[in-house]
């Protein structure tokens, strides 16, 4: 609920109501992208070290005073500071939450709880981006500042409910107490190319999707298609809705099937979103808004399909005691994506070539499914999900 209040509005709040350049708020973006780069090996080495548990709290709890601090910035100075700050905390509740479920579900059913968790992720996400539509006015900058509080509030919450499953995200006794354990780290994460060739093509694939919307979408709707700004709320209802209502069924349809061949038809799911939302360039207000609705839809559907199978994936062929490594790896591509993607969606902007934005970052995005189907030749038929998991002995 807390990132739907605020999905999509970074670049907004930044330029729109507190009146900064768009260079700086798509450059602050990818320096807060950058710094979630850089600290994302730090958690995954403490989350191996300390379990899942305390990393997410570290994080919760500093990730609600950063949003205070953001929600009443009104220098540039101030911003940074907290971009930063909400870029190293933020995002570092991802990685140990991936460890913490991966551990209470078996390997067999991970891929299904993995979807089964983002389609209540974004029931919450729906949910905010209703509330925050209801909340926000461009003309009214202290609508902002009760919106991000309140995100602060329920940051906290979710970190009291995360607390009832202490008992399963403390750290393994066994792993610590084995001493050749102890001494793998990432050096033994960076040789598997199984997951250097994955994060390659999900950095690749996340600027063709996650990375560009949410470096560009709301600057395009609303200062090219000139729609207003609780629009996009409205439009991002569509989304989450789409994933609440289809998620289950399409965990069943891609249940048995190769996930790198699942994860490049993502890419040509979210071709066609970028298609239509360029196309909603030559239509009038109303049209533009219906069909920016039906590429959200179709935007949605990639969705449900990736966020099963890439952690399946990478859990998959994580050992335990460097789950925590793996899933951080894993992670870094939102971070190089979020770096890059508004760095490229600013030299469309600046330079004028905005209305082109959506079909290079659509060529983008197949680029990325191309090298996911790569990775398939890398994979086991168990590993990339074409046939039931085997369990492995435990020396092995």
């Amino acid at each position: 609920m807390g990132q739907g209040l605020t999905l999509s509005l970074f670049v907004v709040y930044l330029h729109n109501v507190r009146g900064f350049s768009t260079d700086f708020a798509t450059l602050l973006l990818s320096a807060a992208a950058l710094v979630g780069i850089c600290s994302s090996p730090l958690w995954g080495s403490l989350t191996d070290r300390f379990g899942p548990i305390r990393v997410i709290m570290i994080a919760v709890v500093a990730d609600a005073a950063s949003l205070i601090l953001w929600a009443h910035s009104h220098s540039e100075t101030e911003a940074t500071i907290a971009a930063l700050l909400l870029a190293l905390f933020g995002g570092a509740g991802w990685g140990p939450s991936s460890t913490l479920l991966s551990r209470i579900v078996p390997s067999e059913h991970r891929q299904r709880a993995f979807g089964f968790n983002f389609m209540l992720v974004n029931l919450g996400i729906g949910f905010g981006g209703l509330v925050s539509a209801s909340i926000v006015d461009l003309h009214h900058p202290e609508s902002f500042v009760v919106l991000y509080t309140f995100n602060a509030g329920i940051a906290m919450l979710g970190g009291f409910i995360v607390l009832t499953l202490k008992r399963y995200g403390g750290p393994i006794k066994e792993h610590r107490e084995d001493e050749r354990l102890r001494e793998e780290g990432w050096r033994e994460v960076l040789r598997d190319r199984r997951l250097r060739r994955y994060v390659l093509a999900s950095v690749v694939l996340m600027i063709g999707g996650y990375g560009s919307q949410e470096a560009g979408f709301s600057l395009f709707v609303v200062n090219n298609l000139k729609l207003p700004v609780h629009v996009i709320g409205i439009i991002f209802f569509f989304n989450t809705s789409t994933i609440v209502c289809s998620q289950l069924w399409v965990l069943n349809k891609i249940e048995g099937r190769s996930r790198t061949k699942v994860m490049a038809t993502v890419a040509l799911f979210w071709l066609v979103f970028w298609v239509i939302l360029d196309a909603a360039l030559a239509l009038p207000k109303v049209l533009a808004i219906v069909s920016l609705c039906v590429a959200m839809v179709i935007f949605a559907l990639g969705e449900t399909m990736l966020s099963p199978v890439g952690p399946a994936l990478v859990n998959e062929i994580a050992p335990e005691h460097l789950r925590g490594r793996y899933n951080a790896a894993a992670g870094l591509a939102w971070g190089v994506s979020g770096t890059l993607a508004p760095a490229i969606t600013a030299f469309y902007f600046n330079d004028h070539l905005g209305g082109w934005w959506p079909l290079g970052t659509g060529i983008t995005a197949l680029v990325g499914g191309a090298l996911m189907l790569s990775l398939r030749k890398l994979l086991t038929a168990s590993e990339d999900g074409r046939q039931p998991h085997v369990a492995h002995d435990a020396t092995e």
